[in-house]
């Protein structure tokens, strides 16, 4: 090996042992719908419990039976792993008083950290009546709950601009939320010039980058779709041809949430949130690499 690929070498493992020192993580995880799922689901949780976590979080349904699921999620991996569960709450479907008696009843029974969402609507036309800052008001006035709330690097679908995006959720957190947490997002310098618009605008809680592994390009631009968030050209480049060759798209996957881990820690962010859609194999190889540890 010669000098400059062992002085290459070793500013890489300086590098990571600093990130190493400091990195969080969190996992998101949505209820299962068979008994197969759920076994895959479990596994999946105590495999990145090995991670030490921040926190879990388990995503929500607008009807009583995926609240129930919900409830039911956090409740087995919490018991199983020990880490903090966060369940998702969404405002879709209930009046206040209905999520007064869904958040009592999480206090009462040991679930204090809650992801507080308005929620998408479930049909067309649909007029929401309860938003995310209404959740939050009435969960700080119920129990200190730990509040996760969304944002928006790509600001959200149904925002007029950027700048009232920016002063919705600098209303969440002036009602209590504890951090922020993002959309996913591929352009990195979007997350980052919405983070020092968020300093400028006095939005001092955490913006916890949303990470989305890509498993499957073809379901990543469904996802994009929904949601207001941009591929890269370039991404595209990467993926063409690849159309039949899932363990190809996994691997140039990861390795592109790699590399924007190197550029976020860099920037000096220290904390991720990753969209596991269920799977640990990807993540969790992605986290070990940087040595994430609570």
């Amino acid at each position: 090996m010669n000098f400059v690929n062992q002085y290459h070498q070793d500013i890489i493992k300086k590098k990571l042992e600093n990130l190493n020192n400091t990195v969080q993580c969190s996992f998101e995880f949505f209820p299962p719908k068979s008994l197969d799922a759920e076994k895959k689901l479990l596994s999946s949780a105590l495999k990145l419990s090995e991670l030490k976590p921040f926190f879990f979080s388990v995503t929500y349904g607008a009807n009583s039976g995926e609240r129930e699921k919900t409830y039911n999620v956090v409740k087995e991996i919490h018991e199983k792993t020990g880490v903090k569960t966060a369940a998702h709450l969404t405002c879709v479907d209930s009046t206040l008083n209905e999520l007064k008696e869904i958040a009592k009843f999480y206090w009462e029974n040991g679930i204090r950290s809650i992801v507080a969402l308005r929620g998408d609507a479930p049909k067309k036309l649909y007029q929401h009546k309860i938003y995310a800052l209404d959740l939050v008001l009435l969960l700080k006035k119920i129990a200190d709950f730990d509040i996760s709330v969304a944002a928006y690097p790509e600001i959200h679908p149904e925002a007029k601009n950027a700048q009232s995006d920016i002063l919705n959720l600098k209303k969440k957190v002036d009602a209590g939320a504890n951090r922020a947490i993002t959309q996913f997002f591929f352009n990195v310098e979007s997350y980052l010039r919405f983070r020092d618009n968020c300093i400028k605008n006095n939005i001092n809680i955490e913006i916890v980058p949303g990470i989305l592994p890509i498993y499957n390009f073809e379901q990543l631009k469904k996802f994009s779709s929904m949601t207001n968030v941009s591929i890269p050209k370039w991404m595209f480049k990467m993926f063409h041809g690849l159309e039949g060759d899932l363990k190809a798209q996994k691997i140039i996957g990861a390795s592109i949430v790699i590399d924007m881990i190197k550029v976020l820690s860099d920037e000096g962010i220290n904390n991720f949130h990753f969209y596991t859609l269920n799977q640990s194999d990807v993540v969790y190889s992605i986290c070990h690499m940087f040595g994430f540890k609570n």
